[in-house]
C-alpha cells in the first residue's frame, strides 16, 4: 500500500471516529499533518481519544507514533508551520533529550479541531532519573524545584517526555511505579502537596491502578499544573468499571472506531486533575506499531 493510500485510510478512520463522537472534523486541519508525516504512517501506531467532561466532545485527539529513522518530527513540524521555531527553551528541549538518551520512538499529538500541539520522546527501555532530567539545560526549572516532592512520593523514573508547543509546557511520564506509590495515603498526600483536589471513591481506586503517571510543568512557575493517572490499556472494556459515567456517543466512538487489528478494541483511559477539577480521557487504539504490540503484550500478557 502506498504512503498516500495509508494517509487516506488514516484520515478516513479519524473522520469516521469524530463523527461517531459528535465532534466536528475538518480535512483542512487534519490532512496537512497526515501529509507531512506520511513517511512514518505505514509503521505508525495511532491512538484516538476524547474527554468525557464535554458533551459532545469538543475535540478528538489523535496521537501518531513516528518510528525512529523515518522523519525528524520537530523539523517536519517547523517546516510545515505547525510549530514556530523559537529561542524559547521549548524549541531546544527535544534535541537536548535526544542527546542524552536513545529515543525508541517519537509521537505527535494533534486535535481534529485544535491542530498540532505536542511532540513526545519515548524511551521505555532507557529510563531517565530525576537528577539526569534536572541537568538538561532547557528543562523547566519547575522540575528541579519539585525533585524532592517527586522522590518522596516514589516518582523517580521517566519513560517519556512530551513537549506542548502551543501551551509551552512539558509532560513527564513516570514509569515502573512501585507499590508504595499506589497506596491511597501516598496519592492523597501527593495531591495535598500539589494543591490539587483530592481523589475519592472510584477516582482514587482508578488512580491506584496506574502503570504510568504524568505531570505537567511550565517554564514560568514552579507549580505542577496537572497530574494524570493511566492504568494499563485493556482489551475490550466495560464502561461500568470507569470512575465517571460515559455518554452514549463516547461509547459509540470507542466501540465503533476503525481498527486494523482483530478482536475487541484495545482501550486506554486516563484521569486528570487540575486546579479546576478532574476529568477522564478515553479512547481506542486505531493502529498498532511494532513497539506498541510489544509493550501491550507485556502489559496484558496476551498476544496482540
Amino acid at each position: 500500500m502506498s504512503k498516500a493510500t495509508v494517509a487516506e485510510d488514516v484520515y478516513a478512520a479519524i473522520e469516521e471516529s469524530a463523527r461517531l463522537a459528535g465532534t466536528p472534523c475538518s480535512r483542512e486541519t487534519v490532512w496537512p499533518v497526515l501529509s507531512a508525516y506520511e513517511k512514518a504512517l505505514p509503521q505508525a501506531g495511532i491512538v484516538l481519544s476524547v474527554s468525557t467532561v464535554e458533551h459532545p466532545p469538543a475535540d478528538l485527539d489523535y496521537t501518531i507514533t513516528v518510528p525512529s529513522g523515518t522523519v525528524d518530527p520537530y523539523a517536519v513540524a517547523v517546516a510545515n508551520g505547525f510549530v514556530t521555531d523559537t529561542d524559547h527553551p521549548a524549541g531546544t528541549l527535544l534535541a537536548d533529550i535526544q542527546a542524552r538518551v536513545p529515543v525508541t520512538e517519537h509521537l505527535i499529538d494533534c486535535g481534529v479541531v485544535s491542530g498540532f500541539s505536542k511532540i513526545y520522546a519515548h524511551f521505555p527501555f532507557d529510563l531517565l532519573g530525576l537528577s539526569q532530567l534536572a541537568d538538561i539545560p532547557s528543562m523547566p526549572p519547575a522540575l528541579a524545584d519539585n525533585t524532592d516532592l517527586f522522590a518522596r512520593h516514589h516518582l523517580t523514573d521517566v519513560a517519556m517526555i512530551g513537549i506542548d508547543y502551543q501551551r509551552k509546557t512539558v509532560n513527564l511520564y513516570f514509569a515502573h511505579l512501585p507499590e508504595e506509590f499506589r497506596t491511597a495515603q501516598n496519592i492523597l498526600e501527593l495531591h495535598r502537596e500539589l494543591g490539587l483536589p483530592e481523589p475519592s471513591g472510584k477516582m482514587l481506586e482508578f488512580a491506584q491502578k496506574s502503570f504510568r503517571v504524568y505531570v505537567t510543568l511550565g517554564w514560568d512557575s514552579s507549580r505542577i499544573e496537572r497530574i494524570c493517572y493511566a492504568p494499563s490499556p485493556v482489551r475490550g472494556w466495560d464502561p461500568s468499571h470507569l470512575p465517571v459515567p460515559v455518554e452514549p456517543e463516547v461509547e459509540k466512538f470507542v466501540n465503533g472506531s476503525r481498527r486494523t487489528y482483530a478482536g475487541p478494541p484495545i482501550v486506554i483511559a486516563a484521569v486528570k486533575w487540575t486546579a479546576d477539577g478532574q476529568y477522564l480521557n478515553l479512547g481506542p487504539y486505531c493502529r498498532l506499531s511494532p513497539l506498541m504490540r510489544k509493550l501491550l503484550q507485556q502489559l496484558t500478557g496476551q498476544p496482540v
